[in-house]
């Protein structure tokens, strides 16, 4: 089943140092620029090797349609490669048009300029080499430019010229993209506290439901030794005094508030076994149980988890978090159904797929799907509501099911569609393990 848009687990160190857009933004900037650089030279009379700085700078071209057409997520490897071939194609492009005396010659520090920001040190490292050896190749055989006789203006003043233009060019590209990096970092800070917040909520719940289920234990024959003493009492209070109908009513009435008591306690006890000792579940029950929050909500959810209905997986409260976001986002967007299938796929993976009748995912959008605050869509024949938004339940949905193994893909599929895939042995458990014990309750 071909997917538009997919993110991977994440790597170590970080699953997207840069953001495909970013790197897919800045090449066709660059592009742009040495294509009107190019075309400014040759009209005030500067002359070099023109067929290979046209076909150095259609082949950055070409690199980027390729990227923005393959769509895959930027990996620390991929970004080290993507940054180095940029640096490449600089330095080959100003060692044609005079070297190091090209006044746009500081601008080979971009791509490690950006590497230093977002890679690890390691791979900065190399791409400093990189720019080095590309430094000293456009010193040792950069080609001199050359003017045809007569030029609309001077060499010296084109030289000028671009010098001014250089600096001005690099000051704005470091305001913006410091800028950018600093705005993208506090975006991304804030999502990953809401991530946090949601899965320490999710792990206080669990806990609390713990407390609750050893509260009900303990409790329990406490309980029942006040009935059996107060059914003893009503007896013996019978024989001695029998005229005292009052204490009898009393002790009646504390027989039925115990009992009261045991039935709640027994209540709050299977609760709170559900939520700490069932550590793991069948795959059907964990889905139902991430749906069930939003069955009120008007919009009918449909559950066939297929053969693996009866799976043994990890019941984990941060997975379930996650698929009530993906589901919290399907009823938020459909029109009458949201349907939730699982099925096994070859290659021993488990996938889940979550599907809505609505509109779909905006297109131009779909690339940037589980980042962080993205532009809110909405339904044409709805009423829009404050909550209404995409942009931070996708983003802690992907990161916590990125942590639990997954990979999490998005699409449109006559609505939106989005496909959680496990590998079997990620997301299985045994259901036969001993259970946990609750935490003890001191008196």
């Amino acid at each position: 089943m071909p997917l538009t848009t997919s993110s991977k687990p994440p790597e170590p160190h970080g699953a997207e140092p840069i953001r495909l857009r970013t790197l897919i933004t800045l090449r066709w900037v660059a592009v742009s620029g040495q294509s009107a650089a190019v075309a400014a030279a040759w009209i005030i009379g500067a002359r070099f090797p023109l067929l290979p700085v046209l076909a150095l700078i259609a082949t950055g071209a070409a690199l980027n349609l390729l990227l923005s057409w393959q769509r895959r997520p930027v990996t620390g490897r991929r970004a080290l490669l993507q940054l180095g071939i940029d640096a490449l194609q600089l330095g080959l492009l100003l060692t044609l048009t005079g070297g190091t005396t090209n006044p746009f010659a500081a601008l080979i520090l971009v791509p490690v300029v950006i590497g230093a920001a977002a890679l690890r040190l390691a791979d900065t490292a190399a791409l400093a080499v990189l720019t080095v050896a590309l430094i000293t190749l456009m010193a040792l055989a950069g080609i001199p430019l050359a003017f045809v006789p007569d030029p609309p203006i001077t060499p010296r003043f084109a030289l000028q010229l671009g010098d001014w233009l250089a600096l001005l060019i690099s000051g704005g590209f470091l305001v913006a993209y410091v800028g950018r990096v600093s705005t993208d970092l506090a975006a991304t800070s804030k999502a990953l506290s809401a991530t946090q917040l949601a899965l320490s909520r999710e792990q206080r719940l669990q806990h609390l439901g713990g407390i609750v289920a050893a509260a009900a234990h303990e409790m329990g024959t406490p309980l029942a030794t006040i009935k059996l003493v107060g059914a003893e009492l009503a007896d013996e209070l019978q024989d001695i005094l029998p005229e005292r109908t009052d204490l009898a009513d009393d002790l009646a009435l504390l027989r039925s508030s115990a009992d009261r008591c045991r039935d709640i306690l027994r209540s709050m006890g299977n609760a709170g076994k559900d939520d700490l000792h069932l550590r793991v579940a069948p795959l059907a029950q964990l889905l139902s149980e991430a749906a069930d929050p939003h069955r009120e909500r008007g919009i009918r959810i449909e559950i066939d988890a297929g053969d693996v209905a009866a799976l043994d997986v990890t019941r984990d409260p941060g997975t379930i978090h996650a698929l009530r976001n993906l589901i919290q986002n399907g009823v938020d967007f459909a029109r009458s159904t949201v349907t939730i299938t699982a099925a096994r796929q070859p290659g021993e993976t488990v996938v889940v797929t979550i599907r809505d009748d609505g509109p779909g995912f905006p297109a131009q959008l779909l690339p940037r799907l589980g980042d962080p605050f993205l532009t809110r869509r909405r339904i044409p024949d709805r009423p829009a509501r404050p909550d209404e938004g995409m942009g931070l339940g996708l983003f802690i949905a992907r990161t916590l099911l990125e942590r639990s193994g997954a990979t999490v893909s998005f699409s449109n599929d006559r609505g939106a569609r989005a496909d959680v895939v496990w590998p079997l042995d990620r997301i299985s458990a045994d259901g036969r393990a001993a259970l946990e014990h609750n935490p003890a309750i001191s008196a």
